[in-house]
């Protein structure tokens, strides 16, 4: 079987794939016509039920970062990355922490609740600030990942001289474009639902036919060693010496501590980039927002939390198996792709890792629901990116120029915003093609622009005396400290450019991005605190409700109705399946 072998019942699963989709796209249209309202159009009139809020949140998130990187991590560092899927727990303090001061303040995007709870100068900076982030990474990865996929499955198309990955590239970011524009919050929520049953069933199917290829789950564990299989890394690379000197390692300099996601950083690190993503960021929250009180919101995030806990086990142990595949010789296609002639894994080549399993292993018709389920992934990531940045322009930036526009008008000026957004994801993709290790450079991206912003949001919900003076310093710091980094590993990245060894650029370049993330932190909680205490107190008054200490009686008793027995018990459900899976790759 070789990659291009697409059978027409595999095309014909695809198309109706894309029939459901763009049904669902031209009835959200229908919908948001009779209405024109911006609420309608970007938060779907706030009625969406709590399983359309999981699955969306869900099928948001796994996007392209789980079809390349996520599996393709798993082919190179085994279980490693499964922390950043098991901080399902964060999904947990959104429903419970953040949701009763999200929807109380009744508003549509997350600078917009920092503008309540601070002041307007910081609604822009984060306004900026986040859709600057979500060009960088959300759309620059999503369309590198679906130039990836097409590459892989369909390698020999071509169209007026253009490659596959050009070709799929373009096809992706037009598509999803098409839907999103149309239908607004209410098609990407609807189709996100449709998307997240195929992804699942689809991935699940790899994992299957994977290991059955394989010999077993017990032929994965041989030949992937007891390593791949543990969550912990250790500080220093397997055979290194503890020594503070730079080392060698992987054909480069690293500076002492190894980049194989050592267990400090995932400890430390990890969860504040994973409360910034889930409680914090427009991309995920606005789904939840679209509810329709903060019960469903609640309930949907509970949800989202459980759908969380399965990319461990439908991306990253496929990327394992397809390891296991190509170390055994059992498919020489994986072998030679995955594998060089030492036997060691070619890290740049790991992202076909799960488009060459479906690829080589799995049968006709199975092949084009888990290309569908690709797809999906890839449109549903892409969807939310397109929506969310439109959000954020419209509310943040035009209606705060034309506070009286019409909702028509607004809603006109979302679409447009949609469409600039697709422009400039077509303009990014030659510039995506040619990156060398793109992939592992915005891997870096986040982890840099994260920090100030967990800050802000987190300190500020729980400490009343913080002010707006301590929020805008906290991100112009934060964020400069973040972007002296990028500008440092962009040269070595993307032009092979190297510093001289053990100068100053040298070093803050090979610093492991975790620690440096949070490096960025503890300076981000010292500016917050600082600042904040050696100028006046906010008016509290001006503040109720928005903050822990300033909450009301009413407030916290309507909280308490909105949750029950069933609500707690399905929390501990996830804590205790997120517990046992720790406990399960503990080597």
């Amino acid at each position: 079987m070789t990659a291009t072998a697409l059978h027409y019942v595999d095309w014909l699963i695809i198309l109706g794939y894309f029939v459901i989709v763009f049904g669902i796209g031209y009835w959200a249209f229908l919908k948001e016509k009779q209405s024109q309202t911006s609420t309608e159009y970007f938060l779907a009139g706030r009625n969406l039920g709590w399983w359309i809020i999981g699955a969306a949140v869900f099928s948001s998130n796994i996007g392209s970062e789980h079809l390349v990187g996520l599996a393709g991590s798993g082919t190179t560092d085994g279980v490693a990355m499964a922390h950043y899927e098991l901080h399902a727990w964060c999904l947990l303090v959104l429903a419970w922490v953040m949701v009763p001061f999200y929807m109380h303040s009744k508003v549509f995007t997350m600078p917009e609740f920092l503008e309540k709870r601070f002041s307007p100068i910081n609604r822009t900076v984060l306004s900026v600030i986040s859709l600057v982030a979500y060009v960088l990474t959300k759309l620059a990865v999503g369309i590198f990942a679906g130039g990836v996929v097409f590459a892989v499955l369909i390698p020999d198309i071509s169209f007026m001289g253009l490659d596959s990955f050009w070709v799929g590239s373009i096809l992706v970011i037009v598509l999803t474009g098409i839907y999103t524009i149309m239908g607004g919050m209410r098609a990407v929520a609807y189709t996100s639902a449709i998307q997240t049953v195929i992804l699942v069933i689809g991935s699940a199917l790899v994992m299957v036919f994977g290991l059955r290829a394989l010999g077993g789950w017990g032929v994965l564990r041989d030949v992937c060693g007891t390593e791949m299989f543990n969550l912990w890394r250790p500080l220093v690379p397997s055979g290194q010496a503890a020594t503070w000197a730079p080392v060698k390692e992987a054909g480069r300099m690293a500076w002492y501590f190894n980049d194989n996601y050592p267990w400090i950083g995932m400890l430390f690190c990890a969860p504040i980039i994973g409360l910034w993503y889930w409680c914090t960021d427009q991309y995920i929250v606005q789904r939840v927002l679209g509810a329709r009180d903060e019960k469903v919101a609640r309930r949907g995030s509970i949800c989202a939390s459980a759908l969380k806990l399965l990319p461990v086990f439908i991306f990253i142990i496929p990327g394992m198996i397809a390891f296991a595949i190509a170390k055994a010789g059992i498919n020489p296609v994986l072998q030679n792709t995955i594998l060089d002639a030492g036997g060691e894994v070619i890290r740049d080549n790991s992202q076909q890792a799960f488009p060459l399993l479906v690829a080589q292993i799995l049968p006709i018709g199975i092949r084009g629901i888990v290309v569908a389920g690709l797809l999906a992934a890839l449109m549903s990531s892409l969807a939310g990116a397109f929506n969310a940045s439109a959000a954020l322009f419209t509310i943040d930036f035009y209606s705060k120029i034309r506070p009286n526009a019409p909702q028509s008008r607004v809603v006109w000026v979302g679409r447009v915003a949609t469409g600039v957004m697709v422009i400039i994801g077509l303009l990014w993709i030659p510039v995506i093609q040619g990156g060398k290790g793109l992939y592992d450079y915005l891997q870096g991206v986040q982890s840099y622009l994260a920090p100030p912003i967990f800050v802000v949001f987190f300190l500020g919900v729980f400490n009343k005396r913080v002010n707006a003076k301590g929020c805008l310093w906290t991100l112009i710091v934060g964020f400069a400290l973040g972007i002296f980094r990028l500008a440092v590993d962009t040269p070595v990245k993307m032009l092979d450019v190297e510093y001289t060894q053990g100068s100053f650029l040298w070093i803050i370049n090979n610093v492991y991005f975790q620690y440096y993330s949070l490096f960025i932190t503890i300076v981000c909680v010292i500016v917050m605190l600082v600042v904040s205490y050696n100028t006046n107190e906010p008016v509290y008054a001006k503040i109720g409700g928005l903050t822990y200490g300033t909450r009301s009686d009413a407030h916290r008793k309507h909280t308490r109705s909105t949750w029950n027995k069933w609500d707690v018990l399905a929390s501990g459900a996830v804590l205790a399946a997120i517990i046992a899976a720790y406990l399960f790759f503990t080597g």
